[in-house]
C-alpha cells in the first residue's frame, strides 16, 4: 500500500438534487470523485469515506435516514474505512487521524462537499497535522450562500475557498491534472 490516502467527504444523498440540501454541481463533482477514487483503488492508496450525521430535527443528514447514506456510486468497497463525524472538520472527535497514522499515510487527497465547510475545515486540519494535502477542486461542490442580504453564487463561493486553500494549505488541482500526474508517477 502506498503512503497516500484519498478522503471522500460527505458525498451523501441529501446533497443530491432529490435530497434535502442539494448542492450546485454535485453530480459533476461525484463523477470526478468517482474517477479519482477508482484511480486510488488501482494504485492501492488508502480510500477513506467520511459521512456526516446530524441529530433529529436538523435540516439534513439526520442519523438513520436515507439522506445521511453515502451516495450509491461512491459506496465503500470492502475493507475501506468509514468515519462518521458530527463537525465540519473530519478530524475533530473522530478516528481519522488514527487511521491515517496507523497506515503510515503522508499525503492526503480530498474530494467531496461542501467546499466552504467540510472540505475547507478538513483540508486545513490535514495540513496543520503535517500531511501533504491536495484538494481536487472539480470533485467538490457547494451552494449559494447569503451574507448581509447579498447572495453569493456557488461558483464564487467555491472559487473563493479554493483560492484560500491554494494560498497556504493545499495544492488545489483538477481531477484531470491529478490523474495525469498520478499516471506519470506510476
Amino acid at each position: 500500500m502506498s503512503k497516500r490516502a484519498i478522503i471522500i467527504v460527505d458525498l451523501q444523498n441529501d446533497y443530491l438534487a432529490s435530497g434535502r440540501f442539494s448542492l450546485v454541481g454535485i453530480d459533476e463533482a461525484i463523477t470526478k470523485a468517482a474517477e479519482v477514487t477508482a484511480a486510488a483503488r488501482h494504485t492501492q492508496d488508502l480510500v477513506i469515506h467520511v459521512r456526516h450525521e446530524s441529530p433529529e430535527g436538523s435540516p439534513f443528514f439526520v442519523a438513520g435516514t436515507e439522506g445521511a447514506d453515502i451516495v450509491s456510486t461512491m459506496a465503500p468497497a470492502e475493507g475501506e474505512p468509514v468515519i462518521t463525524k458530527t463537525h465540519p472538520n473530519a478530524f475533530r472527535e473522530t478516528g481519522l487521524a488514527t487511521v491515517l497514522k496507523t497506515a503510515g499515510i503522508e499525503t492526503v487527497t480530498i474530494v467531496g462537499a461542501m467546499s466552504h465547510m467540510c472540505i475547507d475545515a478538513t483540508a486545513r486540519a490535514a495540513s496543520d497535522l503535517g500531511y501533504k494535502t491536495t484538494v481536487i477542486e472539480d470533485a467538490c461542490a457547494t451552494r449559494d450562500l447569503e451574507f448581509d442580504g447579498e447572495t453569493v453564487a456557488a461558483v464564487k463561493v467555491h472559487a473563493a475557498f479554493m483560492a484560500a486553500l491554494a494560498f497556504g494549505y493545499a495544492e488545489v488541482t483538477s481531477a484531470e491534472r491529478y490523474l495525469s500526474s498520478l499516471r506519470e508517477s506510476v
